[in-house]
């Protein structure tokens, strides 16, 4: 039997410990397990994506570091620190999907029903592991980069096939399909492996010679992948670093000229928390997001309202050109329904914005129909109507990112907002 790169990372991804992992994570186990179908043949296209489009050193080069890290052989890589798994991570799928990192792990929340918390974390642990597989074929098989083309051009189809439908995933790349990567693929092999690679026939022959090597190994990864997955879930809810800065990263309000996947948190985002309400409820939540801002301000005895008192939803997201509320963006609503509840004297105002790419016109009608959307649902979580004293939408007008700023800069300018009137 010839290798099989998706399968072989699946192994390493047996019922039993996604079981354990969904456990851990509160998600339905089937849900996870539809998740890792769609996560593992995704990285591996993000890999054929780049390889083919003329960046197959780069691939080499992350393939044979995870290699030489000893991933996932040796957890010691992968649990300390800054050269921990979260970070390891975090820089495989960056480089793989660039700013399609958020839109790839809302996809894979919106495919599968589990949180875009857990696909972030569900990315974090296969990202590695994947690379790993790949770059022990690397090693031992010596490929260059001709060679490389040439084993994930016999891969392709496998990969390919595996990726589910539902999935979505050339418009996540920005494709109008598969096979123009299968193509660029294609066309690649012969560009470089022309007197520098190993050629297609000699590495389906290596890779066939090495199935049992490869099985073998697979059984050893075995155990160390149940500790690859806890590390990776356990480094999720205990060690994720705070925030670059005091603010924090915006949901997506983006112009409806120029729409994205709204803003998720990453494998590399902020610490979870409990912040604890004075009618004794406790909310999950990120430090430093909004729900911790909020309350902190609530209970700060010399904290005073006002018009320019303001606080950034973090995890609010919308469906892609419309006002409609996400899926995975009602615990946050609900989050704020129940600071309204607990703090009966709390008046606020929400505020829609969006980049300066596109129609102002349109922009800020989608902003105000996005601010009252969502204190519509504030209402409806608990929120009394006179705790809502308005929503407005100012479209880009108080945007600082040119309108053909990288959209890194512009993503903070997209953002739905909560002044603080009355305490």
């Amino acid at each position: 039997m010839s290798f099989n790169l998706v399968e072989s990372v699946k192994d390493l991804l047996p019922g039993d410990l996604l079981n354990r992992a969904a456990g851990m994570l509160g998600e339905n186990p089937a849900n996870v397990q539809q998740a890792v179908n769609g996560i593992i043949p995704s990285i591996l296209t993000g890999v054929l994506h780049k390889a083919g489009s003329g960046d197959v050193h780069s691939v080499l080069n992350m393939a044979a570091d995870s290699a030489k890290s000893g991933i996932p052989e040796n957890l010691g890589v992968l649990s300390g620190g800054g050269g921990g798994l979260g970070s390891k991570a975090a820089d495989i799928l960056k480089n793989l999907f660039g700013d399609k990192v958020v839109s790839l792990t809302n996809a894979i929340s919106g495919f599968s029903g589990i949180s875009s918390q857990s696909a972030s974390t569900l990315l974090g642990v296969a990202a590695p592991a994947a690379m790993g597989v790949l770059g022990k074929q690397v090693t031992d098989s010596n490929l260059n980069a001709g060679g490389l083309l040439s084993f994930l051009n016999a891969q392709k189809d496998n990969i390919l096939n595996a990726l589910p439908s539902d999935l979505n995933l050339p418009e996540v790349l920005g494709l109008g399909s598969l096979s123009g990567i299968a193509g660029k693929l294609s066309g690649a092999v012969p560009s470089v492996s022309t007197g520098i690679g190993r050629t297609a026939a000699n590495v389906a022959d290596t890779a066939h010679a090495t199935t049992e090597q490869a099985r073998s190994g697979s059984r050893w990864l075995l155990p160390v992948l149940l500790i690859l997955v806890l590390v990776g879930i356990i480094w999720y809810f205990m060690n994720r670093h705070s925030p670059a800065s005091d603010v924090p990263v915006m949901a997506d309000t983006v112009s409806a000229a120029n729409d994205t996947a709204a803003a998720a948190p990453l494998a590399t985002g902020p610490e979870q928390i409990k912040v604890k309400l004075p009618d004794g409820k406790e909310l999950n939540a990120f430090k430093g997001g909004i729900e911790d801002q909020l309350v902190n301000f609530l209970n700060d005895p010399n904290s005073s309202p006002g018009k320019d008192v303001w606080f950034d939803f973090d995890n609010l997201n919308f469906k892609t050109g419309s006002a409609d509320i996400s899926n995975e963006s009602i615990d946050q609503i609900q989050n704020i329904g129940a600071i309204l509840k607990a703090y009966p004297k709390l008046k606020i105002k929400i505020g829609g914005y969006t980049d300066r790419t596109g129609d102002s016109v349109k922009n800020k009608k989608l902003s105000q129909d996005r601010a009252a959307s969502v204190a519509a649902a504030l209402k409806g979580a608990g929120g009394k109507t006179n705790q809502i004293t308005g929503a407005e939408g100012y479209g880009s007008a108080f945007a600082r990112a040119a309108a053909d700023a990288p959209d890194s800069a512009r993503m903070k300018d997209r953002h739905i907002s909560i002044s603080v009137r009355a305490k």
